[in-house]
């Protein structure tokens, strides 16, 4: 650890019987986690990452993100290339850069699916505005609030978006964006998932009452488990960051997971462990100590 850098439970907890296995994969977070508030990745990061790769430990960008913003990252994939995508919708090949990704693994959200989620959220939240998410297209009701970094390709209300002649109906549905806008984020995570039961999976990454809704078995910890199972890999050699409600999963699931020093209160009771804050290069002090006590 470097002098000035604060003390973090990576240095603290005991170690536990998945903490004495090797880590093989490192599954990160990217927005208020591996990147900086500024979207940037430091060159401490990048060495860290590049560190962990020549050491022979995967890294997988496990995000909210769509494929279509990692351009922020596909310079570091190195390796395999792959990331999780959209909360565990899709593993993407980013090799290739920005506006070249291949989806490997979809999961999507079926419509039958995503019409009820929205029906169901409609009487419980009045007010809620919707956007769709699919694999290469972006669609939202006129009412939603410009929030997201494109032009969506069509407007409409939501079940006119999801119906089977819809623009786009040929592709599949990866995830739904629900914004309300004056309900508390964490009540209305509540409220949503009480309304729509298991017909989806919702959670929610942004500090504002943005939901995101998923397949209902979908999640970055049930991507992550399938993309390990191909590899051999045991959860119990993952070390997992996180710092917002979609990672409480993830970071559940893998054998060591740090909650990041910024990081929402579910996630720090989630985590085995906690790091210095994103700002403060949080994934790059664990990854330099794990290799570090793997010589």
């Amino acid at each position: 650890m470097r002098e000035n850098d604060p003390v973090t439970s990576a240095t603290r907890q005991p170690v536990t019987p998945a903490e004495a296995l090797p880590p093989r994969l490192i599954a990160t977070d990217l927005d208020g986690t591996l990147l900086r508030d500024d979207k940037s990745v430091s060159d401490r990061t990048v060495a860290a990452l590049a560190a962990a790769e020549e050491a022979g430990i995967e890294v997988f960008f496990v995000t909210g993100r769509p494929a279509r913003w990692m351009d922020v990252v596909s310079d570091h994939v190195h390796g395999h290339g792959l990331a999780i995508c959209g909360n565990g919708a899709a593993v993407v090949d980013l090799h290739g850069g920005a506006g070249a990704h291949r989806f490997v693994k979809v999961r999507e959200l079926a419509r039958e699916n995503a019409l009820d989620a929205v029906g169901l959220l409609r009487e419980a939240a009045p007010g809620t505005m919707y956007a769709i998410e699919q694999t290469y297209g972006f669609y939202q009701e006129p009412e939603y609030p410009k929030m997201h970094m494109e032009i969506p390709d069509h407007l409409a209300p939501a079940e006119r978006l999801l119906a089977s002649d819809a623009p786009g109906a040929d592709e599949p549905v990866l995830k739904i964006l629900a914004f309300h806008p004056t309900i508390d984020p964490d009540a209305f995570l509540t409220l949503a998932r009480l309304a729509i039961g298991d017909r989806a999976n919702v959670t929610r990454s942004s500090p504002s009452a943005l939901l995101e809704i998923s397949g209902p078995d979908v999640s970055k910890a049930s991507t992550l488990a399938l993309c390990c199972a191909e590899r051999g890999i045991s959860h119990e050699e993952v070390v997992a960051f996180g710092d917002m409600p979609n990672d409480v999963e993830m970071l559940t699931w893998a054998g060591r997971s740090y909650a990041m020093g910024n990081a929402h209160p579910d996630v720090l009771a989630a985590a085995s462990g906690r790091t210095a804050a994103n700002n403060e290069d949080g994934v790059a002090v664990v990854i330099e100590r794990l290799l570090t006590e793997r010589v």
